[in-house]
Protein backbone atom coordinates (compact mmCIF):
# COMPACT_ATOMS: atom_id res chain seq x y z
CA UNK A 1 0.00 0.00 0.00
CA UNK A 2 2.92 2.15 0.66
CA UNK A 3 4.39 1.55 -2.72
CA UNK A 4 0.83 2.10 -4.49
CA UNK A 5 -0.08 5.11 -2.71
CA UNK A 6 3.47 6.94 -3.44
CA UNK A 7 3.19 6.21 -7.64
CA UNK A 8 -0.27 7.36 -7.11
CA UNK A 9 1.19 10.84 -5.75
CA UNK A 10 4.13 10.47 -8.25
CA UNK A 11 1.55 10.28 -11.08
CA UNK A 12 -0.03 13.95 -9.66
CA UNK A 13 3.63 15.29 -8.82
CA UNK A 14 4.29 14.55 -13.18
CA UNK A 15 1.16 16.40 -13.97
CA UNK A 16 2.27 19.21 -12.28
CA UNK A 17 5.58 19.22 -13.36
CA UNK A 18 4.26 19.64 -16.59
CA UNK A 19 1.83 22.15 -16.12
CA UNK A 20 4.60 24.43 -13.98
CA UNK A 21 7.14 24.02 -16.86
CA UNK A 22 4.62 24.83 -19.71
CA UNK A 23 2.13 26.98 -19.02
CA UNK A 24 3.92 28.86 -15.50
CA UNK A 25 7.69 29.28 -16.05
CA UNK A 26 8.22 32.51 -14.92
CA UNK A 27 6.05 32.21 -11.62
CA UNK A 28 8.25 31.35 -8.38
CA UNK A 29 5.40 30.95 -6.21
CA UNK A 30 4.21 28.17 -8.41
CA UNK A 31 7.53 26.68 -8.48
CA UNK A 32 7.34 27.57 -4.77
CA UNK A 33 4.49 25.13 -4.45
CA UNK A 34 5.21 22.74 -6.54
CA UNK A 35 8.71 21.99 -4.33
CA UNK A 36 6.61 21.79 -1.10
CA UNK A 37 4.15 19.18 -2.57
CA UNK A 38 7.64 17.37 -3.46
CA UNK A 39 8.72 17.55 0.09
CA UNK A 40 6.00 16.96 1.72
CA UNK A 41 5.91 13.44 -0.57
CA UNK A 42 8.88 12.44 0.10
CA UNK A 43 8.66 13.31 3.55
CA UNK A 44 5.61 10.97 3.73
CA UNK A 45 6.13 8.28 1.74
CA UNK A 46 10.07 7.89 2.73
CA UNK A 47 8.98 7.93 6.01
CA UNK A 48 6.60 5.29 5.66
CA UNK A 49 9.33 2.96 3.49
CA UNK A 50 12.43 3.76 6.45
CA UNK A 51 9.65 2.37 9.56
CA UNK A 52 7.09 0.96 7.09
CA UNK A 53 4.03 2.35 7.92
CA UNK A 54 3.05 6.30 7.73
CA UNK A 55 3.16 8.21 10.68
CA UNK A 56 0.33 10.25 11.09
CA UNK A 57 1.75 13.85 11.93
CA UNK A 58 3.69 13.16 8.41
CA UNK A 59 -0.53 12.03 6.53
CA UNK A 60 -1.54 15.21 8.08
CA UNK A 61 1.12 17.84 6.88
CA UNK A 62 0.46 16.76 3.62
CA UNK A 63 -3.21 16.69 3.68
CA UNK A 64 -3.19 20.29 5.28
CA UNK A 65 -0.72 21.82 2.98
CA UNK A 66 -0.49 19.50 -0.42
CA UNK A 67 -4.55 19.06 -0.35
CA UNK A 68 -5.82 21.92 1.27
CA UNK A 69 -3.40 24.92 1.58
CA UNK A 70 -1.77 25.45 -1.76
CA UNK A 71 -4.70 25.33 -4.29
CA UNK A 72 -5.60 28.77 -1.87
CA UNK A 73 -1.71 30.22 -2.17
CA UNK A 74 -2.19 29.78 -5.45
CA UNK A 75 -5.08 31.51 -6.18
CA UNK A 76 -4.16 34.05 -3.60
CA UNK A 77 -0.40 34.70 -4.53
CA UNK A 78 0.45 33.23 -7.90
CA UNK A 79 -2.76 34.83 -9.63
CA UNK A 80 -4.23 31.78 -10.80
CA UNK A 81 -8.02 32.68 -11.62
CA UNK A 82 -8.57 29.63 -13.71
CA UNK A 83 -9.90 25.68 -13.43
CA UNK A 84 -6.91 24.42 -15.61
CA UNK A 85 -4.23 26.39 -13.93
CA UNK A 86 -5.36 25.26 -10.50
CA UNK A 87 -6.28 21.48 -11.53
CA UNK A 88 -2.63 19.91 -10.88
CA UNK A 89 -2.40 21.60 -6.83
CA UNK A 90 -6.13 20.18 -6.90
CA UNK A 91 -5.11 16.43 -8.00
CA UNK A 92 -2.98 16.20 -4.99
CA UNK A 93 -6.15 16.02 -2.90
CA UNK A 94 -6.79 12.70 -4.13
CA UNK A 95 -3.57 10.65 -3.56
CA UNK A 96 -3.63 12.76 -0.24
CA UNK A 97 -6.93 11.55 0.66
CA UNK A 98 -6.12 7.67 -0.38
CA UNK A 99 -3.31 8.28 2.11
CA UNK A 100 -5.42 8.99 4.95
CA UNK A 101 -8.01 6.45 4.61
CA UNK A 102 -5.67 3.38 5.42
CA UNK A 103 -3.14 5.42 7.67
CA UNK A 104 -5.45 7.24 9.77
CA UNK A 105 -8.10 5.62 12.38
CA UNK A 106 -11.78 6.20 10.95
CA UNK A 107 -12.45 9.29 12.52
CA UNK A 108 -9.39 11.04 11.66
CA UNK A 109 -9.20 9.62 7.81
CA UNK A 110 -13.09 11.04 7.24
CA UNK A 111 -12.02 14.58 8.60
CA UNK A 112 -9.53 14.71 6.29
CA UNK A 113 -11.17 13.78 3.30
CA UNK A 114 -14.08 16.10 4.58
CA UNK A 115 -11.19 19.13 4.81
CA UNK A 116 -10.20 18.01 1.51
CA UNK A 117 -13.81 17.97 -0.51
CA UNK A 118 -14.19 21.36 1.15
CA UNK A 119 -11.08 22.70 -0.50
CA UNK A 120 -12.39 21.39 -3.78
CA UNK A 121 -15.69 23.26 -3.66
CA UNK A 122 -13.74 26.32 -2.04
CA UNK A 123 -11.00 26.25 -4.31
CA UNK A 124 -13.24 25.62 -7.62
CA UNK A 125 -15.65 28.32 -6.96
CA UNK A 126 -13.19 30.51 -6.83
CA UNK A 127 -12.03 30.32 -10.32
CA UNK A 128 -15.52 29.71 -11.17
CA UNK A 129 -15.14 26.06 -12.73
CA UNK A 130 -18.17 24.59 -13.90
CA UNK A 131 -20.54 21.46 -12.30
CA UNK A 132 -18.96 18.93 -14.17
CA UNK A 133 -15.28 20.18 -13.27
CA UNK A 134 -16.48 19.90 -9.86
CA UNK A 135 -18.31 17.33 -9.71
CA UNK A 136 -15.62 15.05 -11.15
CA UNK A 137 -12.89 16.10 -9.26
CA UNK A 138 -14.67 15.49 -5.89
CA UNK A 139 -15.73 12.28 -7.11
CA UNK A 140 -12.01 11.17 -7.61
CA UNK A 141 -11.25 12.07 -4.40
CA UNK A 142 -13.59 10.34 -2.71
CA UNK A 143 -13.07 7.51 -4.88
CA UNK A 144 -9.01 7.48 -4.37
CA UNK A 145 -10.43 7.53 -0.56
CA UNK A 146 -12.91 4.72 -0.85
CA UNK A 147 -10.92 2.33 -2.87
CA UNK A 148 -7.67 2.72 -1.25
CA UNK A 149 -9.74 1.61 2.17
CA UNK A 150 -11.32 -0.97 0.49
CA UNK A 151 -7.56 -2.87 -0.45
CA UNK A 152 -6.55 -2.00 2.64
CA UNK A 153 -9.20 -3.86 3.97
CA UNK A 154 -9.15 -6.66 1.79
CA UNK A 155 -5.45 -7.30 2.24
CA UNK A 156 -5.25 -7.60 6.37
CA UNK A 157 -8.40 -9.64 5.64
CA UNK A 158 -6.48 -11.65 3.27
CA UNK A 159 -3.32 -11.70 5.80
CA UNK A 160 -5.64 -12.47 8.86
CA UNK A 161 -6.81 -15.92 6.73
CA UNK A 162 -3.45 -16.57 6.18
CA UNK A 163 -1.91 -16.03 9.56
CA UNK A 164 -5.33 -18.64 10.89
CA UNK A 165 -4.29 -21.15 7.82
CA UNK A 166 -0.46 -21.18 8.73
CA UNK A 167 -1.46 -21.47 12.38
CA UNK A 168 -3.88 -24.42 11.36
CA UNK A 169 -0.98 -25.64 9.59
CA UNK A 170 1.12 -25.40 12.81
CA UNK A 171 -0.98 -26.87 14.83
CA UNK A 172 -1.42 -29.56 12.99
CA UNK A 173 2.46 -30.42 12.29
CA UNK A 174 2.55 -30.13 15.96
CA UNK A 175 0.38 -32.79 16.22
CA UNK A 176 1.85 -34.91 13.62
CA UNK A 177 5.01 -34.94 15.18
CA UNK A 178 3.61 -36.03 18.86
CA UNK A 179 1.53 -38.96 16.88
CA UNK A 180 5.08 -39.64 15.28
CA UNK A 181 7.07 -39.60 18.95
CA UNK A 182 4.28 -41.76 20.32
CA UNK A 183 4.79 -43.91 17.43
CA UNK A 184 8.24 -44.58 17.79
CA UNK A 185 7.76 -44.83 21.31
CA UNK A 186 5.40 -47.54 21.26
CA UNK A 187 7.67 -49.33 18.64
CA UNK A 188 10.51 -48.46 20.47
CA UNK A 189 9.03 -50.56 23.75
CA UNK A 190 7.32 -53.27 20.84
CA UNK A 191 10.61 -54.45 19.79
CA UNK A 192 12.73 -54.27 22.92
CA UNK A 193 10.53 -54.57 26.40
CA UNK A 194 7.97 -55.96 24.56
CA UNK A 195 9.93 -58.57 23.08
CA UNK A 196 12.01 -59.45 26.33
CA UNK A 197 9.19 -59.79 28.91
CA UNK A 198 7.39 -62.33 26.25
CA UNK A 199 10.56 -64.64 25.78
CA UNK A 200 10.76 -64.42 29.38
CA UNK A 201 6.82 -65.46 29.95
CA UNK A 202 7.22 -68.13 27.26
CA UNK A 203 10.06 -69.62 29.91
CA UNK A 204 12.85 -70.01 27.17
CA UNK A 205 15.16 -68.69 28.34
CA UNK A 206 17.22 -68.72 31.76
CA UNK A 207 16.10 -64.92 33.30
CA UNK A 208 19.04 -65.10 35.64
CA UNK A 209 21.30 -65.33 32.98
CA UNK A 210 23.97 -62.90 32.85
CA UNK A 211 23.28 -61.97 28.92
CA UNK A 212 19.43 -61.56 29.85
CA UNK A 213 19.75 -59.43 32.85
CA UNK A 214 22.21 -57.08 31.11
CA UNK A 215 19.64 -56.74 28.52
CA UNK A 216 16.88 -55.87 31.21
CA UNK A 217 19.00 -53.39 33.55
CA UNK A 218 19.80 -51.98 29.52
CA UNK A 219 15.94 -51.52 28.78
CA UNK A 220 14.99 -50.73 32.34
CA UNK A 221 17.45 -47.60 31.84
CA UNK A 222 15.28 -47.08 28.35
CA UNK A 223 11.94 -47.44 30.18
CA UNK A 224 13.32 -44.42 32.78
CA UNK A 225 14.90 -42.03 29.93
CA UNK A 226 11.15 -42.55 28.16
CA UNK A 227 9.25 -41.69 32.01
CA UNK A 228 11.77 -38.61 31.65
CA UNK A 229 11.15 -37.83 28.19
CA UNK A 230 14.96 -37.83 27.64
CA UNK A 231 14.87 -41.35 25.54
CA UNK A 232 17.12 -41.23 22.57
CA UNK A 233 17.56 -44.40 20.57
CA UNK A 234 19.14 -42.95 18.18
CA UNK A 235 22.82 -42.40 19.07
CA UNK A 236 24.64 -41.32 15.94
CA UNK A 237 26.42 -44.69 15.36
CA UNK A 238 28.05 -46.34 12.39
CA UNK A 239 26.06 -48.98 10.61
CA UNK A 240 28.20 -51.30 11.40
CA UNK A 241 28.30 -50.41 15.34
CA UNK A 242 24.27 -50.34 14.85
CA UNK A 243 23.97 -53.72 13.50
CA UNK A 244 26.59 -55.12 16.05
CA UNK A 245 23.81 -53.62 18.83
CA UNK A 246 20.97 -55.09 17.85
CA UNK A 247 22.71 -58.43 17.45
CA UNK A 248 23.78 -58.32 20.48
CA UNK A 249 20.45 -57.55 22.45
CA UNK A 250 19.25 -60.29 20.45
CA UNK A 251 21.63 -62.87 21.70
CA UNK A 252 21.03 -61.43 25.38
CA UNK A 253 18.14 -63.34 24.79
CA UNK A 254 19.95 -66.99 23.77
CA UNK A 255 19.31 -66.67 20.23
CA UNK A 256 22.45 -67.44 18.10
CA UNK A 257 23.15 -65.02 15.34
CA UNK A 258 25.87 -65.61 12.45
CA UNK A 259 27.38 -62.47 11.19
CA UNK A 260 28.75 -61.53 8.16
CA UNK A 261 29.89 -57.50 6.87
CA UNK A 262 31.23 -56.18 3.85
CA UNK A 263 31.97 -53.12 2.20
CA UNK A 264 29.54 -51.21 4.63
CA UNK A 265 29.69 -47.20 3.26
CA UNK A 266 28.98 -44.30 5.57
CA UNK A 267 24.84 -43.61 5.60
CA UNK A 268 23.44 -40.92 7.68
CA UNK A 269 22.82 -41.22 11.68
CA UNK A 270 18.93 -41.89 10.90
CA UNK A 271 19.29 -44.62 8.28
CA UNK A 272 21.65 -46.61 10.47
CA UNK A 273 19.46 -46.39 13.67
CA UNK A 274 16.77 -47.44 11.50
CA UNK A 275 18.48 -50.61 9.91
CA UNK A 276 19.61 -51.50 13.24
CA UNK A 277 16.14 -51.13 14.93
CA UNK A 278 14.52 -52.91 11.73
CA UNK A 279 17.06 -55.58 11.95
CA UNK A 280 16.46 -55.82 15.44
CA UNK A 281 13.18 -56.42 15.08
CA UNK A 282 13.32 -59.20 12.33
CA UNK A 283 15.52 -60.91 14.85
CA UNK A 284 13.18 -60.58 17.50
CA UNK A 285 10.65 -62.55 15.18
CA UNK A 286 12.80 -65.03 14.85
CA UNK A 287 13.17 -65.72 18.17
CA UNK A 288 9.08 -65.64 19.01
CA UNK A 289 8.02 -67.33 16.28
CA UNK A 290 10.42 -69.37 13.49
CA UNK A 291 11.21 -72.22 16.92
CA UNK A 292 14.67 -72.56 16.39
CA UNK A 293 17.47 -70.76 18.07
CA UNK A 294 19.91 -69.21 14.94
CA UNK A 295 19.77 -66.64 12.56
CA UNK A 296 21.75 -65.41 9.91
CA UNK A 297 22.45 -61.75 9.51
CA UNK A 298 24.11 -60.15 6.30
CA UNK A 299 25.03 -56.49 5.68
CA UNK A 300 26.75 -55.50 2.46
CA UNK A 301 26.99 -52.01 0.38
CA UNK A 302 26.32 -52.12 -3.12
CA UNK A 303 28.65 -52.26 -5.41
CA UNK A 304 27.45 -49.86 -7.54
CA UNK A 305 29.40 -47.38 -6.06
CA UNK A 306 25.75 -45.43 -4.86
CA UNK A 307 26.43 -45.89 -1.27
CA UNK A 308 23.40 -48.07 -0.53
CA UNK A 309 23.45 -51.01 1.67
CA UNK A 310 21.36 -54.16 2.32
CA UNK A 311 21.08 -56.10 4.95
CA UNK A 312 19.15 -59.38 5.71
CA UNK A 313 17.83 -61.42 8.27
CA UNK A 314 17.41 -64.95 7.65
CA UNK A 315 16.35 -68.04 9.60
CA UNK A 316 15.56 -71.69 9.15
CA UNK A 317 11.80 -72.04 10.63
CA UNK A 318 8.66 -73.09 9.27
CA UNK A 319 7.70 -69.90 7.59
CA UNK A 320 4.27 -69.06 6.86
CA UNK A 321 2.05 -68.58 4.30
CA UNK A 322 2.05 -64.46 3.47
CA UNK A 323 -1.65 -64.18 2.25
CA UNK A 324 -2.69 -65.34 5.52
CA UNK A 325 -0.58 -63.36 7.67
CA UNK A 326 -2.02 -60.93 10.22
CA UNK A 327 -0.92 -57.01 9.93
CA UNK A 328 0.83 -56.55 13.18
CA UNK A 329 3.01 -53.45 14.27
CA UNK A 330 5.97 -55.62 14.22
CA UNK A 331 6.60 -56.29 10.43
CA UNK A 332 4.35 -53.39 9.12
CA UNK A 333 5.42 -51.18 11.41
CA UNK A 334 8.75 -51.73 13.09
CA UNK A 335 10.26 -53.27 10.25
CA UNK A 336 8.68 -51.87 6.83
CA UNK A 337 7.65 -48.84 8.88
CA UNK A 338 11.21 -47.89 10.01
CA UNK A 339 12.85 -47.86 6.33
CA UNK A 340 10.10 -45.99 4.56
CA UNK A 341 10.28 -43.04 7.15
CA UNK A 342 14.59 -42.97 6.08
CA UNK A 343 13.42 -43.57 1.93
CA UNK A 344 14.24 -47.64 2.53
CA UNK A 345 12.44 -50.53 1.77
CA UNK A 346 11.64 -54.09 3.21
CA UNK A 347 10.30 -57.28 2.06
CA UNK A 348 9.66 -60.58 3.42
CA UNK A 349 10.33 -63.42 1.04
CA UNK A 350 8.77 -66.65 3.27
CA UNK A 351 6.67 -69.39 2.62
CA UNK A 352 5.59 -72.52 4.57
CA UNK A 353 8.25 -74.74 5.36
CA UNK A 354 11.20 -72.88 3.86
CA UNK A 355 11.86 -70.41 6.31
CA UNK A 356 11.88 -66.30 6.47
CA UNK A 357 14.05 -64.18 4.76
CA UNK A 358 13.72 -60.19 5.52
CA UNK A 359 15.99 -58.06 3.01
CA UNK A 360 16.01 -54.04 3.90
CA UNK A 361 17.37 -52.03 1.40
CA UNK A 362 18.76 -48.62 1.69
CA UNK A 363 17.73 -46.24 -0.60
CA UNK A 364 14.70 -48.01 -1.99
Amino acid sequence: MILATLLYRASHLAVGILAVAQRHRGEPVMYAALAAAVALSVLCHGTALRHGWFRGRDVWADVLVSGCLLPFVLYLWAGVDEPAALGWSMLLGGSASSVAAIALDRVHALAAVALLVLTHLGGYRLVGASPAVLGGHVNSLLSSAAMAWVFWWYLRRQGRLLDEANARALEAEAHRARYAERLEHHRALHDTVLATLTTLAAGGVDANAPQVRERCAREAAYLRRLVQQNADEHPHRAIGEALEAAVAAAEGLQLRVTTQYHGLPEVPPQVAAALADAAGEALNNVRRHARTGHAYLTATGETDGSGGVVVTVVDRGPGFDPGRQVPGLGLSGSVRGRMAEVGGHASVDTAPGEGVRVELRWPA
